[in-house]
Parts: C-alpha cells; sequence; structure tokens
C-alpha cells in the first residue's frame, strides 16, 4: 500500500505547513533587532540590558535543560503532542514579552536590572523554549517523511520559508513602529515598540492552528504504517540509556562544535546587525533593517539549491568546511576600516547569505548519518542545547564589549556612536573555530565511513 509519505503532493504539503509555523517563531526571534536604538533613547535601555534581553533566548534552555527535555519527550510522546505543547509556550512567552514592552515602567529595577527588562527577557526566555522544542521536531518530521528521498532539499526549503521569518521582521519591525508611533505636528515623536510584538503573537496563533492541521496528516501515516515510525517495536522504542548512544559519538560532537560556533556568528550578529550599518554605514535608522534582511533573503534561494547538490552529489563535510571559510571572510571585511558604503556592506550580506546556506544545507542532513532515527529527537535537541550556549552567550557579551569599549563618542541629540570592529572580529574568530571542525569532522568521517561525502538519494 502507497503511504501518504511516498505521495509527492502530501510530503511536500506537509514540509509548507510545519515550515510555516516555524517561520511564524522566526518573525518574533528577530523583531526588536531593527529596534535597538529605539529602545535605547525611548526606553532608557543600555547596550548591556539589550545584549541580556537578546541573550535570554537561551536562558531556560541552557541553564534548566530544557530542550534537551524536551528532545527526550519528542522521543518517548511523539511529535503531535510536542509540537502543539511547543507552539503554545511561543504563544505564552510572545504574551508575556508584549505586555513588558507595552505596559510595564522601564525606569524601576530588580535586582539591579532594568524591570522592564527583567520581565521582557522572561518572556523571551519562555518563547526560546518553545521555538527551539519546535525546531527540533519540525526537524524530526522532515526526517520522517522525506528519509531516502530528497532530506536534504526538504530541510533547505523548510529553512528557506522559515527564513521569511527573519525577512519579515528585519525589514517591517521599525515602518511598524513608526505607523503606530505618536505624531506631533506631522512629525514623528514617539515610537509603539509594543506593536510589531503583538503582530508577531497574532502570526504565532495562525502557526499553532496551522500545526493542528498536520497532526491529521501524521496521525493518518502512523496508521498506514501501524505506527512504526512512531511505536516500534520493544527492541527498536527509545529508552534513556540511549542517549549514551548520543553523547559517546564523537561524529554527534564534532557537528554540535560546528554548529555551536557558526550560528554564534550569524544569529547574535543579527541582533546587532541592524545597529552597524546605523554607526559604520550612515544609514538611517529606519532602513537600516532593510539591508540584514539580504541575508535571508539569500538563504531562501540557495540552502534548498546547495540542498540538492548534496541529495544528488553529496560533499556535506567540504560543503560545511566552505561555508565557515565564506563566514570569516565576510566578517573580517566588515571588521575592516574601509569601504564604509551600504552598497559595500549589502554586498557582504548577500555572500554571508551563502555561507549561512552552504552550512545548514550539509550540517542537519548529515545527523541521520551518525544517529540511529529513534535517538534523533535526543540529538538533534543536544545539538540545540550546546548551539544555545553560544546564542545565549555572544548576544550578551557583544553587547557588554560595545558598552565597555566600543564607545567612539556621544553625537548630536545625546545619541551614541559605536565602532564594531572588535566585535566583528569576534565573529570572524567564531568562523574560524567552526571551519577548524569542520575539516575535522572530514577527517571522522573517513574513519568512520559515515557517508557525509555520498550522495542522499540512493540510486
Amino acid at each position: 500500500m502507497q503511504k501518504l509519505s511516498d505521495k509527492s503532493s502530501v510530503r511536500w504539503g506537509v514540509m509548507v505547513i510545519v515550515s510555516f509555523t516555524m517561520m511564524c517563531g522566526y518573525i518574533l526571534t528577530d523583531i526588536m533587532a531593527p529596534l535597538k536604538e529605539v529602545l535605547e533613547n525611548e526606553l532608557n535601555w543600555s547596550s548591556t540590558d539589550y545584549g541580556i534581553f537578546s541573550g535570554a533566548y537561551g536562558y531556560l534552555n541552557v541553564f534548566l535543560l530544557m530542550i534537551i527535555f524536551g528532545g527526550l519527550i519528542l522521543d518517548k510522546l511523539g511529535i503531535r503532542f510536542t509540537g502543539l505543547t511547543s507552539a503554545l509556550l511561543m504563544i505564552i512567552g510572545a504574551t508575556i514579552k508584549y505586555f513588558a514592552i507595552d505596559a510595564l515602567p522601564s525606569d524601576n529595577e530588580i535586582l539591579g536590572i532594568n524591570s522592564q527588562v527583567l520581565m521582557a527577557s522572561l518572556g523571551f526566555a519562555i518563547f526560546g523554549v518553545g521555538c527551539e522544542i519546535m525546531n527540533i521536531t519540525v526537524t524530526k518530521i522532515i526526517v520522517k517523511w522525506f528519509k531516502g528521498k530528497e532530506i536534504a532539499l526538504a530541510l533547505g526549503l523548510q529553512v528557506a520559508i522559515a527564513r521569511i521569518g527573519t525577512i519579515v521582521a528585519l525589514m517591517f519591525a521599525m515602518p511598524i513602529a513608526e505607523y503606530f508611533g505618536v505624531m506631533q505636528d506631522g512629525k514623528l515623536v514617539d515610537y509603539n515598540q509594543a506593536m510589531p510584538i503583538l503582530m508577531c503573537l497574532l502570526f504565532l496563533c495562525i502557526g499553532f492552528v496551522g500545526f493542528i492541521g498536520y497532526t491529521f496528516f501524521d496521525k493518518q501515516l502512523d496508521k498506514q504504517t501501524n505506527g512504526e515510525l512512531n511505536a516500534e517495536s520493544d527492541e527498536e522504542k527509545f529508552k534513556l540509556s540511549d542517549v549514551k548512544n548520543v553523547i559517546t559519538n564523537k561524529g554527534f560532537w564534532l557537528i554540535a562544535i560546528i554548529c555551536v560556533f557558526f550560528y554564534s556568528a550569524v544569529f547574535p550578529f543579527l541582533k546587532y546587525a541592524s545597529d552597524l550599518m546605523v554607526h559604520k554605514y550612515n544609514v538611517e535608522p529606519s532602513l537600516a533593517g532593510i539591508i540584514p534582511s539580504v541575508l535571508p533573503f539569500g538563504t531562501m534561494v540557495l540552502t534548498p539549491l546547495f540542498g540538492m547538490m548534496y541529495d544528488r552529489k553529496g560533499y556535506g563535510a567540504s560543503i560545511m568546511i566552505f561555508g565557515s571559510l565564506l563566514l570569516v571572510a565576510v566578517h573580517l571585511l566588515f571588521a575592516m576600516p574601509i569601504f564604509n558604503n551600504w552598497i559595500f556592506a549589502l554586498i557582504l550580506m548577500f555572500v554571508l547569505g551563502a555561507a549561512f546556506s552552504l552550512v545548514p544545507s550539509a550540517m542537519w542532513p548529515s545527523v541521520p548519518k551518525i544517529i540511529n532515527e529513534k535517538e534523533l529527537g535526543t540529538a538533534y535537541s543536544l545539538i540545540f542545547w550546546v548551539q544555545n550556549w553560544g546564542l545565549m552567550g555572544f548576544p550578551l557579551l557583544i553587547g557588554w564589549i560595545l558598552e565597555k569599549y566600543c564607545i567612539v563618542s556621544s553625537v548630536t541629540d545625546d545619541k551614541i556612536k559605536y565602532d564594531y570592529t572588535l566585535p566583528m572580529i569576534i565573529f570572524a574568530s567564531l568562523g574560524v573555530i567552526a571551519m577548524l571542525f569542520a575539516i575535522w569532522l572530514k577527517r571522522e568521517d573517513k574513519t568512520k565511513s559515515y557517508g557525509l561525502e555520498e550522495p542522499n538519494i540512493k540510486r
């Protein structure tokens, strides 16, 4: 009997549905990035406050191991329960974040931290738990529906659709804050920083409804296979003792380390990219988010393309090496005190988009070649846990460095001027580390015969 996953239209439709839910999460993840300067000028946040808030995404995932528990729950209780729960957590976190920015005063402190920053960070941390667990769940869904088929292309397209969320956040956060702001005598005198978050909350609710729709397809597929994908025989079911198989796998750790350093050179960078455009390339704050949005535009096109190449030609480890090398080159060029023109910045963003397409298109489809399918939820959750150390720590580090070492001068209207040279050198260094571990992974592949350099589609 032909299964649902054998029907091309159905499996690709499933990919679109779950990718849309993930896209809604990505909108909220980056919605405040173009508003950094507004938060500083209107709510009296410091760069350190912004760093605390941006890094909050990973606090609960890292310190309370929530993302690891999420992976264990995914392997034990299945896709439907885990996906719906994580979608609800995203909505709850976004609601708290909206309340903090919209209703709380910005001049009170708790434990020496701005109370508004603290509450917004709590909401972002809860949202981060839901978003990361949803990320793992969606990845396992793609593996479930596309194993032995166009898995890298599907994962690439899933990333591409999700990145639309980043584009929306970077391009429209500032215009929305301006449009719903306060006007006097035809001039904008006060931004509405909370309205972009409210828009995100609406999208998250739509994404939740979409995932409910997916669960009907998932249940039907399990019935067709007599539960073989989610209810294996006793010998094949996931056990907690199987965690040992994951954490003792050297290839797993190499991919996890590549992941944390590579993504730490991209996602935390995006939190500050709009501010970089203002302070180094003299772009108007209302337009500064447009240039960083070129990066996800590039990934939308190139990630599926590189995924298709991996499916058909292989060279997974080599793709990771080359992508990391491009990342290093771009950040070093951003650090150089030359070519301080927005056109040059735009070109660099295109190249960074290519780098950001290369590594994920090869990295995520490589995990099932190293880890057994029944352990994939745990493996992906551990990788995301390691990644969250970077997503938590580096935004805070960069914010602290900017405030401590990179203030050039206070210019007109008491606005602070930053020099981004040192932060960009730090981001380039992270790319170097990712490249070295990718080289190590390629050597390990030759020894262990994971098949990372081989095509995913078997003929």
